[in-house]
């Protein structure tokens, strides 16, 4: 039999990333569909020299993509074609997907050829920078891409306010602005104690409002991204993965356990349905 606990929190904020690796839009609600946030890394930029998709994984290859942001042109809609979306750069110069020149300013932008896409090709390659080692290790994590989709893993990815909170207590110097972890929701824990929480939940079913349910599977192992200069004005700072490292480095099950630098959760999507700013959170234990 399983136990309710109510009240966990609410959702504070829902973030969908049209476009792989470049900033999101802040949305009110959302429909979540089995592959996560309708529309969210519905798109990707495929590096035309080998065919890899582009990730801000490789921070010395793609690491600027991240200052520049991505908005579908109207909501997408389920059993649709994705609309267009419209690419912002820094300067406020903004492009169509639709405009035939889109594809060369990317290249321009990120110095090597690229090429804008929603249709995911049928052999993935996509290689990420292992932060942790001294010497340059590239990993390829491809073969755990959700298909039909570029979302690196899982179907959404959720940060407590709680460890956000815990990370600034623990280190009032940096900036641990949410957005440097690039989650789809951030859920308000203000009803609990600051703390890594969500750690708690793996393994466990996360409820919002009526409908929705996800299986938390595993704690989100951190890569470079957190510490790369991103849109909205977040700043470089190395210094950010090395607090994580120190504080919460957990197992992570998708890795055989491997015991990696983590903030915030992977969910996949037992039950669909729509989702709102202020729905109350429920974990579901065993």
């Amino acid at each position: 039999m399983s136990e309710k606990i109510e009240n966990t929190g609410t959702i504070k904020d829902i973030w969908r990333y049209a476009v792989k690796s470049m900033g999101g839009e802040n949305i009110e609600s959302a429909k979540v569909i089995e592959g996560g946030i309708l529309g969210d890394r519905g798109y990707a930029l495929i590096d035309q020299s080998n065919g890899k998709i582009v990730s801000a994984k490789m921070p010395n290859l793609w690491g600027n993509l991240l200052e520049l942001g991505a908005k579908f042109t109207k909501e997408p809609q389920e059993n649709e074609e994705l609309p267009s979306v419209t690419i912002y750069w820094p300067d406020g110069t903004k492009i169509s997907s639709d405009n035939r020149t889109l594809n060369k300013k990317l290249s321009e932008r990120l110095g090597r050829e690229v090429e804008i896409t929603k249709n995911r090709p049928s052999e993935i390659s996509l290689q990420r920078l292992d932060p942790l080692e001294k010497e340059e290790t590239i990993l390829d994590i491809g073969d755990i891409m959700m298909e039909g989709r570029f979302s690196d893993y899982a179907a959404l990815h959720i940060v407590t306010t709680s460890s956000l909170n815990k990370l600034h207590e623990i280190d009032p110097d940096r900036s641990y602005n949410a957005l440097r972890f690039r989650p789809n929701l951030i859920i308000d824990t203000s009803v609990n104690k600051n703390g890594f929480i969500e750690n708690s939940w793996v393994d466990n079913v996360l409820c919002i409002g009526e409908e929705v349910r996800l299986k938390i599977s595993d704690p989100t192992p951190r890569c470079a991204i957190p510490t790369l200069a991103q849109k909205g004005g977040i700043s470089k700072d190395p210094k950010i993965l090395r607090t994580i490292v120190e504080h919460n480095s957990q197992p992570v099950p998708l890795l055989d356990d491997e015991v990696l630098p983590c903030v915030g959760v992977y969910a996949f999507v037992l039950q669909t349905g729509e989702i709102r700013n202020g729905d109350v959170i429920r974990i579901e234990k065993s």
